[in-house]
């Protein structure tokens, strides 16, 4: 089990760096236009006041309750090209498809490019999911996967930078219980029967001991996590409509003098929920794919999603994994230069 977090750590650093090159592929879907007279009536309009172009007409198939949004040239100071799909929960449903590694044990099952999920599940909406790695000729999910009650996937629940210091920190979740709104939280798996939920996560930071292994009562009472779906990933940016930003405790990421991908600018994919009741999935362009574009922080993204009226948001895997599919058309300009072969996504359809 410990090299699984040091690989974790080593993907994570290999999925938030790098530098397009000049060697640019050509741009292959029509790039989505606003329409000049909008054929029903705004859905968001507070949305298109802050800047936001609803650019559903150009996705005829979006079904009702499911609207999609380019970003104006700047977010929180930043010049970006962002998306963002709008979800009315009350006709749209979300929901997770993953490589089955509910143990951390692997699996055989392949990774898959969003295109390839698109192909299984012909879902509107897609967005890449939570972290995951390779290694030894198997797949491991590193982040929670829930679809339909059953779990596919848990967080990485033990970390160490030299593996002689183990730290054991609770990592970000999205989730929904059967008849409850979305939120997010913190989970650890004890690795047998026990799954906690927190409300907060533990104050770990490489800089300081570890702190004892969560339990039911520390690092807050707990409660048994068994949702309906989930997506886990991190940072948590939004908790009950604060930033949070929680990546130092979450200890996502190492403590090299070089290893700065929180406060550096990727491309980031992200979800959330408004005060509105409102889902929303969030993905960022980076990496100078278009001229100019580096894409966000975490705490840019952070104020966005704040801005956007969310009160509940995590941060998924980003850098190359970053993709966001309408009808199975790319929306950013993914940095890999082609989709990465991910082990989750989120899915949204019209629900049944």
């Amino acid at each position: 089990m410990k090299y699984f977090t040091l690989i974790t750590l080593f993907w994570l650093a290999v999925s938030c760096t790098g530098t397009a090159s000049s060697d640019m592929p050509e741009w292959r879907w029509e790039d989505p236009v606003t329409p000049d007279t909008p054929t029903v009536t705004e859905p968001h309009p507070a949305l298109v006041e802050a800047g936001w172009s609803n650019i559903s007409a150009s996705y005829p198939g979006l079904p009702e309750g499911l609207s999609l949004y380019r970003s104006p040239e700047q977010l929180a100071g930043v010049k970006v090209i962002a998306y963002i799909a709008v979800a009315d929960l009350s006709r749209i449903s979300w929901d997770v498809r993953s490589i089955n590694d509910p143990q951390l044990q692997g699996t055989s099952d392949q990774l898959k490019t969003p295109s390839e999920w698109y192909k299984e599940t012909s879902a509107p909406v897609i967005l890449n999911g939570g972290y995951f790695y390779s290694e030894g000729g198997k797949r491991y999910n590193a982040s929670v996967a829930v679809s339909k009650g059953k779990t596919y996937g848990v967080n990485i629940n033990y970390a160490s930078l030299d593996w002689k210091t183990i730290y054991y920190p609770t990592r970000g979740v999205f989730y929904q219980k059967e008849n409850t709104s979305p939120a997010v939280g913190w989970t650890y798996w004890s690795g047998g029967a026990r799954h906690f939920l927190y409300n907060t996560p533990a104050d770990n930071a490489w800089s300081k001991d570890p702190l004892a292994v969560p339990d039911a009562k520390f690092p807050a009472e707990a409660v048994d996590f068994a949702p309906q779906t989930a997506i886990g990933g991190g940072p948590v940016l939004l908790k009950g409509g604060n930033i949070v930003n929680s990546w130092k405790a979450e200890l996502l990421y190492g403590d090299g003098a070089d290893d700065k991908m929180p406060e550096a600018r990727h491309p980031r994919s992200a979800v959330g929920l408004t005060k509105d009741g409102f889902l929303i999935l969030f993905v960022c362009e980076g990496r100078g794919m278009t001229e100019g574009i580096a894409g966000l922080t975490f705490a840019e993204e952070a104020s966005v999603l704040s801005a956007l009226g969310c009160t509940e948001a995590l941060n998924l895997d980003g850098g190359g994994s970053s993709c966001l599919l309408v009808e199975g058309k790319e929306t950013i300009k993914v940095s890999d230069k082609s989709q990465r072969a991910v082990g989750s996504v989120l899915i949204l359809e019209k629900k049944q």
